[in-house]
C-alpha cells in the first residue's frame, strides 16, 4: 500500500496559498528574504558535502554503462521529449508554460529520494549515491546550457557565464567545503539528518513563497488557465512514464542486473526541487514569471513520490519472493 501523503507537498500548496492572499510589498522585505533564501541554498550544499561519504562515491565509480545511461536520460531524453511538444505551443503564456516545462526536463536528478527508494527497492545503493551527486553537479552546467538556447524572452536578459558563475558559488563552492570537511564533521551531518532534512524543505519553502509572491503580485498568473495545470499533469506524468520504462528497457538491452536496472530507471526518471527551487532563484532572477517556472518541477515533484515510492514497495516485495 502506498504511505500516506507527504507532509511537505501539502507545506507547498499551503504555502502558495499564503503567497497568494499574502503576497510581499515591502521592498525591504523582499530584500531581505533574498538574503536569507540565498545563505539558506549555500548551508543547504555545505550540509550535503558533509553527508556525502567519498567512500561510498568511490564505489559507485566502476559501473560506467550505468552512470552514462543515467546522465543521458536525465540531461538528454527529458529535455528531448518536452522539446517534441514544441511545435504546440500556439500563444505567449503557453509558451511560458512550455518553457518551465523545459526547465524542468533540464533540472538534475534529486539525492535523497533516489537513494532512499533505490535502497527499499534493493537496487545498487553506492551508483545511485554516485549518480545523485554526479547529476547534481553536471546540472550546474548542463542546465543553464538547455535554458540559454530558449531564452529569448524580452523582459530579461539571459547571461549565461553570470548563471554558471553563480550556481558555481552557491552549489559547487558549498559541496566542495562540505566534503573537505567531511572527514572531521561529517558524523555530526549523519547524525543529525532529520533536523537538515526539515532545515532543506524549510528554505524550499521560503523560495516558492518568495518567487510565487513576487509573481501574484506582477498579477502573472491572472492568464493562467486551469486547464494548463491540466496539461502540465498529464505531460509530467506521461513523461514520467515513458522515461522510467525507456530507462529500464534499454538497460535490459544493456544486460544490467535487476539491482543496476532499478537504480537506472529510478535515478533516471528523477528531478530536483531542491535544485529546481535554487536555479529558478539563478536562472529567472528579477522575472516576474519566476514563479511560473517552479510549478512544473512541483508537480513533477509530486508525481515522482507517489510512483516511485509505489513501484519501490512492489520491487521490495519482489525481492522478498525471490529470496523466500
Amino acid at each position: 500500500m502506498l504511505k500516506k501523503i507527504d507532509g511537505f507537498i501539502i507545506a507547498l500548496i499551503c504555502v502558495i496559498v499564503f503567497a497568494w492572499f499574502i503576497p510581499i510589498s515591502d521592498h525591504t522585505i523582499n530584500t531581505n528574504l533574498e538574503t536569507i533564501t540565498d545563505i539558506g541554498i549555500s548551508l543547504i550544499f555545505l550540509f550535503y558535502g558533509l553527508k556525502l561519504s567519498p567512500k561510498e562515491m568511490k564505489m559507485g565509480l566502476a559501473n560506467y554503462k550505468l552512470h552514462i545511461l543515467i546522465q543521458a536520460t536525465t540531461f538528454l531524453l527529458f529535455p528531448l521529449l518536452i522539446l517534441c511538444l514544441l511545435p504546440l505551443v500556439s500563444n505567449p503564456d503557453l509558451q511560458i508554460l512550455w518553457m518551465a516545462l523545459f526547465f524542468m526536463a533540464a533540472l538534475p536528478s534529486t539525492v535523497s529520494s533516489s537513494v532512499v527508494m533505490v535502497s527499499i527497492a534493493k537496487g545498487n545503493i553506492p551508483a545511485a549515491i554516485f549518480n545523485a551527486s554526479l547529476s547534481g553537479l553536471l546540472g550546474v552546467i548542463i542546465t543553464p546550457l538547455w535554458i540559454a538556447i530558449f531564452m529569448t524572452t524580452s523582459d530579461h536578459q539571459f547571461s549565461l557565464t553570470d548563471s554558471v558563475v553563480s550556481l558555481i558559488l552557491k552549489i559547487i563552492l558549498p559541496v566542495c567545503i562540505g566534503l573537505v570537511l567531511n572527514k572531521r564533521l561529517g558524523h555530526i551531518a549523519q547524525n543529525n539528518k532529520r533536523a537538515l532534512t526539515l532545515f532543506d524543505k524549510s528554505v524550499i519553502l521560503t523560495i516558492v513563497y518568495h518567487s510565487f509572491s513576487n509573481s501574484f503580485s506582477s498579477n502573472i498568473f491572472g492568464n493562467f488557465k486551469v486547464s494548463y495545470i491540466v496539461y502540465t499533469l498529464i505531460i509530467t506524468i506521461g513523461v514520467f512514464v515513458m522515461v522510467y520504462f525507456i530507462s529500464n528497457f534499454v538497460a535490459l538491452k544493456l544486460g544490467f542486473s535487476r539491482e543496476d536496472r532499478i537504480t537506472a530507471s529510478f535515478c533516471g526518471s528523477k528531478k530536483s526541487l531542491v535544485h529546481g527551487s535554487v536555479m529558478a532563484k539563478v536562472l529567472f532572477k528579477g522575472m516576474s514569471t519566476q514563479g511560473v517556472f517552479i510549478v512544473p518541477i512541483m508537480i513533477y515533484h509530486s508525481i515522482q513520490l507517489v510512483i516511485i515510492s509505489f513501484i519501490a514497495q512492489k520491487e521490495e516485495r519482489n525481492t522478498q519472493k525471490i529470496e523466500d
